[in-house]
């Protein structure tokens, strides 16, 4: 039997797409912002759907989230490891590979809701947001980001999203 190489094929490396519409309600921050994680609300701690604000529909409190597993995209990540109670207790350096969380602790800085800490300030697991990846040559020599003191370093995502 004989080989046949076929020449017209679609590949995506990515998969599918996932843009799907979120009332503001059914998200863990209901003041959504373009641009920014997050998170909707389950009945199981950690177990969220997480993804990155396309857009938002103020008329009909409506975000547009990607959902995309793979997706990469650039956030601000804290570098809090532990939390004792309402403050930060333990820091560690951001590097590639490390997960990241959807972290609704409090005491993040503002304009932070991505975390290298699994739980909460409640000791609640946080779901799992993504990975750390170099965004580009320039940003990989930057690694490790961070260190043992409290900080917030902007870093690629790539986003656990929904599904494989």
């Amino acid at each position: 039997m004989v080989e046949v190489i076929r020449h017209e094929y679609e590949v995506s490396s990515e998969g599918a797409v996932r843009h799907w519409e979120i009332p503001y309600a059914r998200l863990e921050d209901n003041t959504p912002t373009e641009t920014m994680p997050a998170a909707v609300l389950s009945r199981t701690a950690g177990t969220q759907l997480t993804g990155t604000i396309l857009t938002i529909d103020a008329n009909t409190s409506v975000a547009v989230i990607d959902f995309t597993a793979s997706m990469t995209y650039w956030h601000k990540v804290r570098n809090v490891l532990t939390y004792d109670k309402t403050l930060e207790n333990t820091w560690g350096a951001i590097n590639i590979g490390d997960p990241v969380y959807y972290d609704r602790s409090a005491v993040l800085p503002a304009g932070v809701q991505l975390s290298t800490s699994p739980l909460d300030q409640d000791g609640v697991a946080n779901p799992l947001f993504g990975f750390v990846v170099p965004r580009n040559d320039a940003d990989m020599a930057l690694f490790a980001k961070g260190g043992i003191t409290a900080s917030t370093q902007e870093c690629a995502i790539m986003q656990v999203g929904a599904g494989n």
